[in-house]
């Protein structure tokens, strides 16, 4: 028999309204230990706001959340010492080391000189900044702000890591660096909340939630949202895209359609049984273009549960 899941954050009908404003709405949420969730979604989705909520940093203005067994707002002094956050804006200090800032942040969590010691030089080892140590956080580049943060989120060995956007200031080589780096802290038992808009860093979560202003509108791994999406997808080589993409969209059995490079990528609803036929008999496909039946990406699921997509269905 398969154990029933332990989760590390709980939420029911978490809202969170600023003035006339929801920013948060009715959101329920389950996060397994040991796993890495991640929150998909645009600037203002609503991403931050829960994160802070799940924090303990601000209180809701509706629902129940429990993170780590412990109920916030309640008990957010005794969470803080559990879990670890990296926010978005390098939130370090510019005018200290980099060796400074890891012992400034060792003593806030109270750890001995002993412990201080050590915790600070394994980790200097693990995130490449032993060359570093004396260099003034300020002074650094974006990805070597990463690696500073990550080490001084995880300083204290949390048992629960939040991420807030943490590679929107890095190369895609720092970021795939900084991925990996968050497996190795997954396969050692910490469990991960991470926020992105990128599409790739989203398909490396365990599992995901989309954001759209504050609701959430689907759940699940990668691979089980792209198979429940809805929709199929056909990719067309034409020698008119922008006129075809004009012309399709306007068609009601068509959730939307994209150009990418040669190629226009179009999603159409699954009532629509045979999508390669259906399109064929439309009078803008002409009989030297190509259609190709494809598999569904992340940003094709972003897509059918947002905007107008969403609107379409």
């Amino acid at each position: 028999m398969t154990a029933a899941p332990s989760y590390v954050i709980q939420a029911e009908k978490l809202s969170r309204r600023f003035g006339d404003s929801l920013a948060v709405q009715d959101l329920d949420l389950a996060v397994e230990k040991g796993r890495i969730y991640g929150f998909l979604g645009p600037n203002g989705c609503g991403k931050t706001t829960t994160i802070r909520m799940l924090t303990g940093l601000l209180q809701p203005s509706a629902g129940q959340v429990r993170v780590l067994g412990y109920n916030l707002p309640d008990d957010a002094e005794k969470l803080r010492l559990h879990i670890g956050y990296m926010t978005q804006k390098f939130s370090l200090y510019d005018d200290l080391t980099v060796l400074e800032n890891l012992k400034f942040i060792a003593s806030i969590y109270g750890l001995s000189a002993r412990l201080q010691k050590q915790r600070t030089e394994e980790l200097l080892s693990i995130y490449g900044l032993q060359d570093k140590a004396k260099q003034l956080a300020g002074s650094m580049s974006g990805g070597q702000r990463q690696r500073l943060s990550l080490a001084a989120a995880t300083l204290h060995k949390p048992e629960l890591l939040f991420l807030d956007e943490p590679t929107s200031a890095v190369d895609p080589e720092n970021r795939r660096e900084f991925w990996e780096q968050l497996f190795d802290l997954s396969d050692q038992g910490t469990s991960i909340l991470v926020s992105t808009h990128y599409m790739d860093e989203a398909e490396r979560c365990h599992q995901l939630a989309i954001l759209e202003n504050g609701i959430k509108r689907a759940d699940g791994s990668p691979a089980q949202l792209m198979q429940d999406m809805g929709a199929s997808v056909v990719e067309i080589s034409s020698a008119n895209l922008r006129q075809l993409k004009q012309s399709l969209i306007a068609l009601p059995d068509v959730i939307s359609a994209a150009q990418l490079g040669a190629r226009l990528r179009v999603l159409i609803k699954n009532s629509v049984a045979d999508p390669i036929q259906f399109l064929t008999q439309q009078p803008a496909i002409k009989t030297q273009d190509q259609l190709l039946q494809v598999r569904p990406s992340l940003e094709d699921v972003f897509v059918t549960c947002t905007g107008s997509g969403r609107l379409k269905q």
